[in-house]
């Protein structure tokens, strides 16, 4: 085992911050903006739990609290960047820039994961992700109704320098709050969404990972909001942060 490796096993070992509340969504056939085959196959989800709400900056402190490697003095710059948490105003203080019940933002990749194994679970796939998000109030998959469409595009014409909203937006029909309109969102697999052409051929390489010929071929283009965070997780490295990235985690039955 590396040592990379057996720092990050350190890192992920704990116990549960808080609890949290998680809503069952059952298994099914999904016709996602990036076909299962680079083509048109749809993808097939298995049964997963989804946690109702994005991660809060008062969650996320208790984290760092009990588990003080990832506070922002001391993380390894291997696994977040200099932006981790800045917007608080302590190393474990929010502040008046990072309220209790807002998404925390600006946490890396790394960090979100050992978030949630903190509460035995993992960062959702893209496909469990886009399954997710796809309900409204009423039906699991709304992406057909035009208004739902322009519903979650009018997230993005919010000025970037606006306050984060607080958790708390109306239940979709699993139960699941804010996956669209709050905050971009962590998922476990999210460097796999665009890779080189190449990387069809390579040996070893995983098949179920999505390919360049599949970004060309990604279905449903109007749904242009879904697409745009694929490109926005697509183009970040790990130890990445941003002011508007905040993540969920999901757990397996």
């Amino acid at each position: 085992m590396s040592r990379l490796s057996i720092l990050l096993l350190g890192m992920l070992l704990a116990g549960p911050a808080v609890a949290a509340d998680y809503a069952p969504l059952p298994g099914d056939t999904f016709k996602s903006v990036l076909p299962a085959d680079g083509k048109a196959a749809p993808a097939q989800i298995a049964a997963f739990q989804m946690r109702t709400e994005p991660v809060t900056n008062a969650e996320y402190l208790a984290f760092v609290n009990s588990h003080p490697q990832w506070r922002r003095d001391r993380v390894p710059a291997i696994f977040a960047d200099k932006r981790y948490l800045s917007h608080w105003s302590g190393a474990v203080t929010l502040g008046e820039e990072a309220l209790p019940d807002q998404p925390v933002t600006r946490v890396s990749w790394f960090a979100a994961q050992a978030y949630c194994e903190s509460e035995q679970a993992r960062l959702p796939t893209w496909y469990e992700w886009e399954y997710a998000a796809a309900a409204d109030g009423h039906r699991t998959d709304a992406r057909s109704d035009p208004q739902w469409r322009e519903s979650v595009l009018a997230w993005y014409g919010r000025p970037s320098n606006t306050p984060l909203p607080r958790i708390g937006g109306a239940p979709d029909v699993h139960g699941i709050r804010d996956l669209n309109g709050l905050v971009w969102e962590w998922v476990s697999d999210f460097n796999a969404l665009l890779v080189g052409v190449d990387s069809r051929d390579q040996d070893g390489a995983d098949k179920t990972k999505f390919c360049g010929a599949g970004a060309l071929n990604m279905q449903q283009k109007e749904n242009y909001a879904t697409l745009m965070r694929v490109a926005m997780l697509s183009s970040l490295n790990a130890s990445d942060t941003a002011t508007t990235m905040g993540f969920r985690c999901v757990r397996s039955p």
